[in-house]
């Protein structure tokens, strides 16, 4: 990997999002000497994914390049590598571009989508946890649309135009309601010739509420703006399978369609290598304990969605969002230097500042400690938690400008097929060599 030696304690970050930055962030021009390693050269801001989904946003508008983060540190390497195993016997992880050795290890790797073991429902829904995956949902949407206007079976139409949504958490009702708002603005005047009456939009909560975790006031809020938007609810109803035409669910109602987005659930991306007793085997966290050390190995960290840290609050861990993730990316920051100076560690105590979700134009719900509101104002402070929240002035710029412009003209300009998905289209088309 070409690292140099150096006198100085190696500190190894495996992942680049909201955990990992914030430990590296925390050892900046300290005596140490930290690499980060990631599959991709970016972070992403992945609450505004489903925005580059539904061509609201461009994708490198919620992207910032690792490397133009920390170019200015001394002793910090970033190397682009996807991590395949941890040696934690030799203090060791093993790449896709070398090994390399480390004095502490900080697993930040994050979430991946959980289809619990369903290979139908893998291989046929559509996932939204990266850049590439919201772009080919984009393309899909549109693609569908292309080939509703050119076939004349009236059942194929509607299933092309028929959208399930499968999980009603904050990005299932996000993603809805921004279904719902092509629907009513931009579709119709795309597609003239189409009638978007037969465009369904149906969201599938095994639950009986939407938001579990929020207030009841803001779970039956963000129901009534999706229903009002025309969204079909479905709640108590657990998908059972996909084939690619067909939803089967555990109830009478079952429904025929061309685009499944799977956001029911997640597990953690953990890595090969660590001794079974270190992993919650359903949820696919590491265990750890107050300090975020994984139980039974020495001098590694599990931080983020990939970690499990059980308390009295919380026992099943923290959730899997980016608050808790930056939380404990700050204090492992301070716990590795306590370390380094013989100090005694800091037990993690997470501070939870409150949750929302957006369903739309002048639409959101939001649970802070002790206020909960709804509606226009909760719209604004939805837009400007998210906004300050981007790294880089020109990402805070960009989302604002289109937002802003998306706001006034009732319109996403970035509605584009520039990577196809689907490999075989029933329109022709030359592809880009």
């Amino acid at each position: 990997m070409n690292i140099p030696q150096t006198s100085f304690p190696r500190v190894v970050i495996i992942g680049g999002g909201f955990a990992g930055l914030a430990v590296a962030r925390g050892l900046e021009d300290k005596e140490l000497q930290v690499v980060l390693l990631d599959k991709h050269n970016y972070h992403t801001f992945q609450p505004l994914l489903y925005q580059v989904a539904t061509g609201g946003l461009e994708p490198d508008s919620i992207a910032f390049p690792l490397r133009k983060r920390f170019n200015d540190i001394e002793n910090f390497y970033f190397r682009l590598a996807e991590v395949s195993r941890i040696d934690s016997e030799n203090k060791k992880v093993k790449t896709s571009i070398g090994s390399l050795s480390y004095d502490y290890l900080v697993i930040a790797t994050g979430s991946t989508t959980n289809f619990f073991g369903n290979k139908n429902i893998e291989k046929h829904t559509m996932e939204m946890k990266t850049i590439p995956q919201s772009l080919n949902i984009r393309s899909l949407i549109l693609e569908n649309f292309e080939e509703a206007l050119l076939t004349s079976d009236l059942e194929e139409r509607k299933k092309l135009m028929n959208f399930v949504i499968v999980g009603g958490g904050p990005t299932g009702v996000e993603l809805a309601g921004a279904l719902a708002e092509m629907k009513k603005e931009i579709l119709p005047k795309d597609y003239p010739d189409l009638d978007i009456r037969l465009m369904k939009i149906n969201l599938i909560q095994g639950a009986d509420c939407l938001l579990k975790g929020m207030s009841s006031q803001a779970s039956e809020k963000a129901e009534d703006f999706l229903i009002k938007l025309g969204v079909d609810v479905w709640k108590n109803l657990r998908v059972q399978n996909y084939d690619g035409d067909t939803v089967t669910t555990n109830g009478e109602d079952h429904f025929k369609a061309s685009t499944v987005i799977w956001a029911a659930g997640v597990k953690g991306a953990s890595i090969d290598g660590l001794h079974a007793e270190c992993v919650v085997e359903r949820a696919a966290r590491y265990k750890v304990d107050e300090f975020s050390r994984v139980v039974s190995v020495d001098n590694i960290f599990a931080i983020g969605d990939v970690a499990c840290m059980n308390t009295e609050a919380f026992p099943y861990g923290h959730p899997m969002m980016a608050q808790p993730a930056i939380q404990q990316g700050k204090l492992l920051a301070k716990n590795i230097l306590a370390l380094q100076n013989g100090k005694s560690m800091k037990p993690f105590v997470y501070n939870d500042k409150g949750s929302m979700a957006t369903i739309g134009r002048n639409k959101a719900v939001v649970d802070l400690p002790k206020w909960k509101f709804q509606g226009v104002f909760a719209w604004f402070v939805w837009m400007i938690v998210h906004l300050f929240s981007l790294i880089g002035f020109r990402n805070k710029a960009v989302v604002f400008l289109n937002w802003m412009y998306n706001y006034i003209r009732f319109d996403r300009e970035t509605r584009l097929i520039i990577r196809p998905f689907k490999q075989k289209n029933k329109y022709s088309f030359e592809s880009d060599k």
